[in-house]
């Protein structure tokens, strides 16, 4: 096996497929296929349409990303997957493929922390993660900080959602609004054009009796029922929805939490590197309040360009290219789908 891994990553936890392909922090393929048009009906990911998608795509999707790379399979020195947490039926697939794979292909297979490997895209960004690091992870299903002082080794949950994660409120709040699914991208797109301080929605778990028990957590749950109230208010009054001034007042809520709580376990801890994944990192406003706030107290702030904040390979890859060059072993060809692993677990 050369200096730098070459290693190639399937993700499958929600409704994308991904293959990536990198070597050591080098991305060189990631291919993507997205079932999220079947979803948008619906309103949400459907677990079942989700599954299916990705036994359709799963093969076109690896050719794709080994043309790519230009590489064959029997080049590959590692599969890295995604073991967990995500929808199991979906996660099922991407696994038993890996298995395939490195049955077939007599490769190392590694079972991976989705949440983990969300830490570790940022490697084909930004070169190896000072270690320790704050990671803040935001996406439709989580919501996380965490300490980072050994990406292989483990990490150190922080706090958490304690209900509805973030993305998951930005789904909510567009479809309030007759936004389409998923709602992070159109929220964003609508609040440019929108004043953030037209309406004062609340900032869950930040009031001084809240902060004693749940420092770290977050709640966004009554924020999507504050702006609920007051869309219905309007509408009862026979009064216009302001939709992009709704938009911009409730993001802003949103990402003055997540940042100011962030921020918060840099500074308590003494860390100086924050790094924000998952898909609502991909939000313009999060990113530049983050970097924005952060400068004035010596942070540095390391986000991934937006399409790698997203499910996709490529991240699953680079977590999997850390645990190779690491010396981590691999797991075994029995490894488990675990819809509910454990952000402590980085491998299985």
């Amino acid at each position: 096996m050369a200096d730098e891994p070459l290693v190639l990553g399937i993700e499958t936890s929600c409704d994308e497929t991904g293959v990536g392909i990198v070597r050591g922090h080098t991305l060189l393929a990631d291919a993507i296929a997205s079932s999220v048009d079947e979803h948008a009906r619906f309103g949400g990911v459907v677990p079942e349409v989700a599954s299916r998608a990705h036994l359709e795509a799963i093969v076109p999707t690896m050719e794709r990303a080994l043309a790519e790379a230009g590489v064959t399979i029997a080049d590959i020195d590692a599969i890295a997957v995604t073991s967990g947490p995500g929808l199991a039926g979906a996660l099922l697939v991407g696994v038993a493929a890996a298995k395939g794979y490195a049955l077939a292909a007599e490769k190392p297979v590694y079972g991976v922390n989705h949440l983990a490997a969300h830490v570790a895209v940022d490697t084909l960004e930004h070169g190896p993660l000072p270690e320790p690091a704050i990671a803040l992870l935001v996406s439709g299903g989580h919501s996380s900080l965490l300490r980072v002082d050994d990406l292989a080794g483990g990490v150190t949950p922080l706090g958490a959602t304690i209900d509805d994660a973030a993305g998951e409120a930005f789904d909510k709040v567009a479809r309030l609004l007759g936004l389409p699914f998923p709602g992070g991208p159109w929220i964003d797109r609508e609040a440019r054009a929108g004043d953030a301080g037209a309406i004062g929605f609340p900032r869950g778990l930040t009031a001084a009796k809240d902060l004693a028990a749940h420092r770290y957590d977050f709640s966004f749950s009554g924020l999507k029922t504050a702006v609920a109230r007051w869309v219905e208010a309007r509408q009862r009054a026979g009064e216009p929805v302001p939709v992009a001034d709704v938009a911009a007042s409730f993001q802003e809520a949103v990402c003055d939490v997540l940042v100011g709580k962030a921020l918060d376990a840099c500074r308590t801890s003494g860390i100086d590197t924050l790094v924000i994944g998952g898909g609502v990192a991909a939000n313009s406003r999060l990113r530049a309040m983050a970097e924005h706030r952060a400068a004035k107290h010596g942070i540095r702030v390391r986000v991934p360009r937006p399409k790698l904040c997203t499910d996709n390979g490529a991240m699953v890859a680079a977590l999997g290219s850390h645990l190779v060059a690491s010396g981590v072993a691999p797991s075994r060809l029995d490894l488990p789908a675990d819809s509910a692993l454990p952000l402590t677990t980085v491998s299985v």
